[in-house]
């Protein structure tokens, strides 16, 4: 009665269930991997940003990568901007999308270091080789705070370290980088803005969505149900086919009865 599923097609057709059913399950984990990464990363972005701001000296220092648990974290520093080494990294975007730059201002810390402070984001001009239109930065000693982010790399970032790019400008955030065009030792990472903001400085960067999970738990609950439908499925199948060959066997034996009646 079931001998078809020994044939070619049956066989081939089962052996590719056996298969897309691990396959769908490990991509539904994965999934919800997904989501619990997204959901502890929104927790810590959350705790970082309700913390107390600390001195940025205690969190990071020269040549030393800015720790995970660190990133987002409000953080003060206290000294005078470094205008003459002031650059803007472009191919950045406002919340609006609009393409423009970052304005990347050194402050340099009364024990002679520097970190480096984006100031916000000014929009772009006619001429992608010429510097834009920039606002002064405050002068005189000064005490920002702003959220602590870790150095930007190509690898990390997915953006392509152009070379050759017109004077002060930049394509990474890069404290390494900007160590060296300086010679002067930087803080690893970078502050990025938000008090004091001027009313006609750079707009600021707005601070990261942390309450958006994502579609990542859907998805998992989507391939688990597609795992679970790849057998109820093959089993219709099945029993659509032995339907039909019964049928299909029976139809002769009709075709002779209805003839042999007068």
């Amino acid at each position: 009665m079931y001998r078809f599923l020994l044939s070619r097609q049956w066989v081939i057709l089962t052996l590719v269930g056996l298969v897309l059913i691990p396959v769908m399950v490990r991509l539904g984990f994965w999934q919800l991997h997904r989501h619990e990464h997204k959901v502890a990363q929104n927790n810590q972005i959350a705790h970082s940003l309700a913390a107390d701001p600390v001195p940025v000296t205690g969190l990071t220092a020269p040549g030393r990568e800015v720790a995970g648990s660190d990133v987002w974290r409000r953080v003060t520093a206290s000294g005078t901007y470094d205008t003459k080494d002031e650059v803007v990294v472009r191919r950045r975007t406002d919340d609006n999308g609009h393409q423009g730059y970052f304005v990347l201002t050194p402050l340099l810390l009364d024990d002679g270091r520097a970190v480096l402070v984006n100031r916000g984001w000014v929009p772009a001009g006619d001429d992608p080789m010429r510097y834009p239109d920039v606002p002064a930065a405050p002068s005189g000693k000064i005490t920002v705070t702003g959220r602590l982010k870790q150095d930007e790399t190509t690898a990390a970032s997915g953006i392509k370290d152009t070379a050759g790019l017109p004077p002060r400008q930049v394509m990474l955030i890069n404290s390494d980088q900007r160590s060296k065009a300086m010679n002067r030792a930087v803080l690893a990472g970078y502050i990025e803005l938000v008090d004091p903001a001027p009313k006609d400085g750079p707009k600021p960067v707005a601070a990261p969505d942390h309450s958006d999970i994502g579609p990542h738990l859907a998805y998992a609950i989507q391939w688990w149900l597609f795992a679970g439908g790849v057998p109820v499925g093959w089993f219709i199948l099945v029993r659509r086919e032995r339907r039909d060959r019964l049928a299909a066997a029976a139809a002769p034996e009709t075709a002779a009865v209805a003839g042999a009646t007068p």
